[in-house]
C-alpha cells in the first residue's frame, strides 16, 4: 500500500516537472488572419503577428535598439504517394529603428520597394512591423488548375549581434526573442 502511494506521488511528481517547462515557455507570438487570395496575375498573402511586442522589446527600442522580423513562406504543390514538390520560398523582413532625436521610427519592409515608411505613432510601427500586406506569392501561370497547395508560414525576430561590451549593458535583449511555430493553409487552386 505504501508502495503504490510512493509510486503515485513519483508520477504525478515528474508530470508537474514535464508540465511546467512548456507552461513557462510557452509560444506566445502567433500568426493570426492569415488569408490567401489572389489577383488576376499573382497569388498574394496577407498575415498578423500577434503578441511580438513585449514590454521589454517596446523598451530596448523606445532605446534606439534596432529589431528585424523575418518572415518565412513557403508555397507547395502537394503530391500523394510522394514528397511535396516545393514551389516558391520567400523570406521577407521588417526592420524598426527609432531616432530618439526626431522622435520618429523608421520602418523597411524588404518586400516594398522605395523608402522607409516614417511615422511618430509606436502603434502604427508595431502595426506596420506586425503585417504582411498582399504579398505576392507566385505567379497564378505557374500554378496548375485543380492541383492542391499549401502554404507554410512562420515568423521570427532576428537574434541581435552586439559588440561584446554592449551585452554587459543590454543584457535584456535576450529575454524578448520570439518565434512562432509553422502555420500551414491548404487550398486548391
Amino acid at each position: 500500500m505504501v508502495f503504490l502511494t510512493i509510486r503515485k506521488n513519483c508520477i504525478i511528481f515528474l508530470s508537474i516537472l514535464l508540465l511546467i517547462p512548456n507552461i513557462t515557455f510557452a509560444q506566445e507570438a502567433i500568426l493570426t488572419n492569415i488569408i490567401v487570395t489572389n489577383t488576376r496575375d499573382d497569388l498574394l498573402l496577407y498575415l498578423n503577428v500577434e503578441g511580438a511586442f513585449k514590454e521589454k522589446m517596446k523598451t530596448a527600442i523606445l532605446s534606439g535598439v534596432p529589431a528585424t522580423f523575418s518572415f518565412f513562406t513557403n508555397l507547395y504543390q502537394v503530391r500523394d504517394l510522394w514528397f511535396d514538390k516545393k514551389i516558391a520560398d520567400i523570406k521577407v523582413t521588417h526592420s524598426i529603428k527609432y531616432n530618439n532625436l526626431k522622435k520618429e521610427f523608421f520602418i523597411r519592409r524588404s518586400w516594398e520597394s522605395g523608402e522607409p515608411i516614417v511615422t511618430q505613432s509606436f502603434e502604427e510601427a508595431q502595426k506596420l512591423m506586425t503585417e504582411i500586406d498582399s504579398l505576392k506569392m507566385i505567379p497564378l501561370g505557374k500554378l496548375e488548375k485543380g492541383r492542391q497547395y499549401q502554404i507554410r508560414a512562420k515568423a521570427e525576430l532576428n537574434k541581435l549581434t552586439l559588440p561584446f561590451y554592449l551585452h554587459y549593458i543590454l543584457f535584456f535583449i535576450s529575454l524578448w526573442d520570439f518565434e512562432t511555430d509553422w502555420y500551414t493553409i491548404d487550398f486548391i487552386y
